[in-house]
């Protein structure tokens, strides 16, 4: 039930006056979904396939997104992929493309006779003007008559989604669109991963900016406000607006995880407890608290954190040394549901020796980050952690413990029921050209309908008693440790210590010898080294040895790294806890944070007691 690094003392905090939860059973289902399409060409879907006349999905790999459920408890959001239907003007032509769909979780089903309903086939395009093509993320309200749809939302009036009232017809898409010019004018600013808060009014995003050639994300906390008839901006349709919006970020030096000391301009500080978003991932279930993956607490372990909205608080969710990113918060905030790649240990070469103080991560964050996936192959699986987060043998659980295949992996986000009871989520199998062909990896093949690489589950948590999740009042606009949005103002970027040489004290002993090396434009950082002299942090683990990264190009999201470590962790009596060195000739990594495709030359082994954690093979 524990990930294969469970008995490593990957821990949220040193100590813990909580006792891990024992394993529960957990049952888990696979849910209905509309038939495959023999194919994706026009016609493929006919009365042999689905006698109904509802569509036919797509057997492709990424054409499913489970999404939250309904306030009914019983029934999910998903966006699916339709394909084959006949072309116009046959009545089932509307069965293509990206749809939203509601799916019956407890077996039921809709007039008609199918589990799942679309709700957006056969919208006219009067009523779905201007909406975008980020349909992701599907978030229904608690209202039960509108969804977060990518950034859209999608609103059937007056009538219930899941009621038989509820029909295309009725249905209106509406765009969200977030003004960041001075006059108002223009479309707007691009943004993603969206996140409904539990106010129902806020929501929470993330927008990208490819200032100088250089990737750079900030997340988001605004309001929603739906404008009927615009009267600047584009498109001039109804639409949402984001308004009072905060940037979750303090640009001031002494805000940072890494910062030179204001009172010794020879000394670094590293403190963990400052908030950095980097991506935003969601909210608490009573909306207290945002979730987020930004700058590490321990070097290469990129973990979920949670900041207090109000006082900047930061909780360390998980220390596991698997990446996390998609999640869902339970509906008392006792637990989370995790997307996690422990299971694999696939990033334990990395990240897999505690105790390092994050400070090469100035330069590697993004490209440690993307060795999570390796392009259409993922190594998410679902896992149950509680509130007190990773420590000592507890790792949380698997939540498909009981029939997790390495072939299938989950995608995000997981989501919670209602009740507390059960929590959706969905898989994708590894696909081509992430397997076969000049690949390593032979392809799976699926055993599912009609071949289809995608599929949506449900597990039980069988033996909890449900739980009532109470509304939210709307919260306040305001986010005191972030900077309040001015449209038109410029992307801040993210401040850097100068180059220079510096002395990081050990918080228990020891210390380290940074050096910061800027580029030749004195744009960015281009070289980080540190030296260890018996640097501990918690006076049980001791550091000695080197370890330099240097970032040797960057385009837009591709980063070429060389990788140079030879570190050794002692205890207490002088014994070795563990190493992490890489070969004569170092490590050279290239990655790209959109296509994740694996490619290195040399070697980075992470050893913890007797055994080594070595790099992924090139493409895997």
């Amino acid at each position: 039930m524990l990930g294969s690094t469970a008995l490593l003392p990957y821990s949220v905090a040193a100590s813990s006056a909580s006792s891990p939860p024992a394993p529960e059973r957990i049952r888990v289902a696979e849910l209905p979904l509309p038939p495959t399409a023999p194919s994706d060409e026009a016609g493929t879907c006919g009365n042999a396939v689905n006698p109904h006349g509802t569509g036919c999905m797509s057997a492709n790999w990424d054409a499913l997104q489970s999404g939250g459920f309904l306030s009914d408890g019983r029934t999910i959001a998903a966006r699916v992929t339709f394909a084959g239907a006949p072309a116009a003007p046959d009545p089932a032509s509307f069965y293509s493309g990206d749809q939203l769909i509601l799916v019956r979780t407890d077996g039921s089903t809709f007039p008609g006779g199918d589990a799942w309903k679309c709700l957006t086939c056969g919208t006219p395009a009067g009523n779905r003007q201007g909406v975008t093509d980020d349909v992701s993320y599907p978030q229904p309200f608690a209202d039960g008559r509108r969804v977060l749809y990518g950034t859209n939302v999608v609103d059937c009036g007056p009538y219930r989604l899941a009621s038989a009232a509820c029909t295309p017809a009725r249905v209106r898409v509406y765009p969200i669109r977030w003004n960041t010019t001075a006059d108002g004018s223009g479309a707007g600013t691009a943004i993603r991963e969206l996140r409904l808060h539990p106010d129902q009014v806020h929501i929470g995003f993330n927008s990208v900016s490819m200032d100088g050639g250089s990737f750079n994300q900030y997340g988001y906390f605004g309001r929603l406000r739906f404008d009927p008839a615009p009267k600047t901006g584009e498109p001039l349709v109804p639409r949402y607006e984001l308004e009072k919006v905060t940037r979750l970020f303090d640009s001031s030096p002494t805000a940072q995880s890494v910062h030179v000391s204001p009172r010794d301009s020879s000394k670094l500080v590293f403190d963990p407890s400052r908030p950095s978003v980097g991506e935003f991932r969601g909210f608490s279930k009573s909306g207290r608290e945002a979730f987020y993956v930004g700058y590490p607490v321990e070097s290469s372990n990129l973990d979920l954190m949670a900041v207090d909205l109000r006082t900047g608080k930061l909780r360390r969710a998980t220390a596991n040394p698997g990446y996390t990113d998609p999640m869902d918060a339970s509906p008392d905030d006792r637990w989370i549901a995790a997307l996690d790649t422990r299971a694999t240990d696939r990033m334990t070469f990395l990240s897999g020796m505690t105790g390092i103080p994050a400070i090469t991560d100035l330069l590697s964050t993004t490209a440690v980050s993307s060795v999570r996936n390796n392009g259409q192959r993922r190594f998410f699986q679902p896992y149950l952690i509680d509130r007190h987060g990773d420590r000592g043998a507890y790792q949380g659980q698997q939540l498909n413990y009981a029939n997790t295949s390495p072939d299938w992996n989950a995608g995000a986000d997981p989501r919670w029921a209602p009740d507390g009871t059960a929590v959706v989520y969905y898989e994708r199998l590894a696909s081509a050209p992430s397997c076969g062909g000049a690949n390593p990896l032979p392809c799976p093949v699926s055993t599912e309908p009609g071949g289809r690489r995608t599929r949506m589950m449900i597990a039980r948590l069988v033996d909890r008693r449900p739980v009532h999740e109470r509304p939210v009042k709307p919260v306040s606009d305001r986010v005191p440790w972030g900077t309040p949005y001015v449209p038109g103002s410029a992307i801040p970027p993210r401040p850097y210590p100068p180059q220079g040489t510096y002395t990081l004290r050990g918080k228990a002993s020891g210390s380290a010898e940074v050096r910061i090396v800027w580029d030749d434009a004195n744009t960015t950082v281009k070289t980080v080294s540190l030296r260890y002299t018996h640097y501990s942090d918690d006076g049980s683990g001791f550091l000695e040895g080197i370890e330099s990264v240097t970032r040797t190009s960057r385009n837009t999201t591709v980063d070429t790294l060389d990788w140079y470590s030879d570190l050794v962790k002692t205890g207490r009596n002088g014994e070795v806890l563990a190493t992490k060195k890489t070969g004569a000739n170092g490590f050279h990594l290239t990655i790209d944070l959109w296509q994740t495709d694996f490619q290195a030359t040399g070697t980075l082994t992470t050893t913890v007691g007797s055994r080594s954690y070595n790099q992924p093979a090139n493409g895997t």
